[in-house]
């Protein structure tokens, strides 16, 4: 009488046929590790955290300074701010607030650049005009290489919900965005978690 075993490990389908053996077939071979890229984050498909360090506030100067890493993990194929996509991650500041995001490019294969756009339908395929002057990193279309950086300065003088957006062509139209809402009714800067939608 004949047995097939069937092994799948990795990508290589290994089949043992037996035909009336008695000896204890070899335990199987452990699958192999994964292939991992220095330059790379891995992907991922756990939920993001948020990490309290990413914002800091200063009442007193009334600054919200946030650190805004592109391509933090591999979540999207690294096309995340902070880990997050499609508007999983807001950031509110009080109206007229100074506000200081310290960009840094952290995806090892792409560029990518931020921008605070208006949150309009459909996503625009590239970089616009900022919503809050001066709201942007330098070369939005070209973006920052592997772990270049750019500090973006403004007044959040308009109050509204936005985007960070990323500039590159087909960044932001393949997620690369997160909520940035201004309000005259917040009395200090928050970093929430929020429904992830690709339609907003």
């Amino acid at each position: 009488m004949k047995h097939c075993a069937w092994l799948v490990a990795g990508s290589m389908l290994v089949i043992s046929v037996r035909a009336g053996m008695t000896q204890t077939p070899p335990p199987p071979a452990p699958p192999p590790a994964p292939a991992t890229s220095p330059t790379r984050p891995l992907p991922t498909t756990q939920t993001p955290q948020i990490d309290c360090n990413w914002l800091t506030v200063d009442t007193t100067a009334k600054t919200a300074t946030f650190q805004l890493v592109a391509g933090l993990t591999g979540l999207n194929g690294a096309l995340n701010f902070n880990g997050f996509k499609d508007g999983g991650l807001t950031l509110s500041v009080p109206l007229n607030w100074k506000v200081v995001i310290a960009f840094r490019n952290h995806d090892g294969v792409l560029p990518h650049s931020a921008e605070i756009i208006d949150s309009v339908k459909p996503m625009p395929p590239g970089p616009v005009d900022a919503a809050i002057p001066r709201a942007m990193t330098v070369r939005l279309q070209q973006g920052l290489g592997t772990e270049e950086q750019d500090t973006v300065r403004f007044v959040a003088n308009k109050a509204g919900s936005f985007l960070i957006f990323c500039g590159v062509p087909g960044h932001g139209l393949a997620g690369m965005w997160i909520r940035f809402k201004v309000s005259p009714a917040e009395k200090r800067p928050t970093l929430t978690a929020t429904a992830s939608s690709a339609g907003r």
